[in-house]
């Protein structure tokens, strides 16, 4: 993959800062989600309690170093593409901000560590991301490359949409009178959704004069995908797999959902409410 745009202007630095200690039931919370990749923090807003004050002053503006750089360069392709879709929906985009930071960080959803992974909390439209991430991904789950990494971001910035169509609220609104096991299957689909606009933003982002897709790039963000599906995550952490407890979606529905915003670039072909699971 290729880049030759400017950066988003939309980061805050926080690495080698520190964040704030992890207590009482959100470190329950933290650790559990661990298991997961890319579990988002959309059901932890921000009534959750603010632990201790972050430390230091964040660094703002672009990145000077290449791991940086090439977020902030992934996060300013989202913004472009997103932009156009809002407006061909009538409606005026809000850019999120980016947040890098080392081993633990303080959101308005609440402190976390890096075990969540990366993550969108809706109470500050913030994504936030570890770069040791990266080599988890590659070293654990064999999805490296930096198509893989864009789609991480692309996937988090897709929960940034949600949140400002509405469509996070309804489902956390829903969630007061569903079973877990009924609410697990709206969270499925929710980030499904997320993996949709993740292959949306692609399809739209090969027409930016900043992005050129290369041999294998696709490849790299379906493999990811596979990956970090929750049969794959389950058989591996516990050597079953438990249905009613996904929260992310299969493989299959994962690789199936990208690749689909890949394909169509079409908005309206992300209605994964309202589809038929795979």
């Amino acid at each position: 993959m290729q880049w030759f745009g400017k950066g988003s202007g939309n980061i805050e630095d926080r690495r080698g800062m520190s964040g704030g200690a992890i207590g009482g039931g959100i470190g329950i919370i933290v650790v559990i989600l661990g298991l997961f990749f890319g579990q988002d923090l959309t059901g932890l807003v921000s009534q959750l309690p603010i632990g201790e004050t972050t430390q230091g002053t964040p660094k703002t503006g672009d990145p000077t170093d290449r791991e940086g750089k090439f977020v902030d360069g992934v996060l300013a392709s989202t913004n472009q593409v997103w932009e156009q879709q809002f407006q061909e929906m009538g409606k005026v985009y809000e850019q999120p901000k980016l947040v890098l930071f080392t081993n633990n960080v303080q959101s308005a959803c609440g402190s976390a560590s890096a075990a969540v992974g990366p993550f969108y909390c809706p109470g500050d439209h913030k994504v936030y991301i570890d770069l040791s991430f990266y080599q988890e991904l590659q070293n654990r789950f064999g999805a490296g490359g930096d198509f893989a990494q864009a789609y991480v971001i692309a996937h988090e910035v897709g929960h940034h949409v949600q949140n400002l169509l509405g469509i996070s609220e309804r489902v956390q609104r829903a969630r007061a009178t569903l079973s877990e096991k009924e609410y697990n299957r709206l969270s499925v689909k929710l980030e499904l959704q997320a993996d949709f606009f993740a292959g949306l933003w692609a399809n739209h982002a090969q027409n930016l004069k900043d992005f050129k897709l290369e041999e294998g790039d696709l490849e790299e963000a379906i493999t990811a995908a596979n990956a970090i599906g929750d049969d794959k995550l389950q058989k591996q952490a516990q050597g079953e797999v438990v249905p009613d407890a996904f929260t992310h979606g299969t493989s299959a529905q994962r690789m199936y959902w990208f690749k689909k915003g890949f394909d169509t670039g079409d908005f309206r072909q992300g209605d994964t409410f309202n589809s038929t699971p795979l």
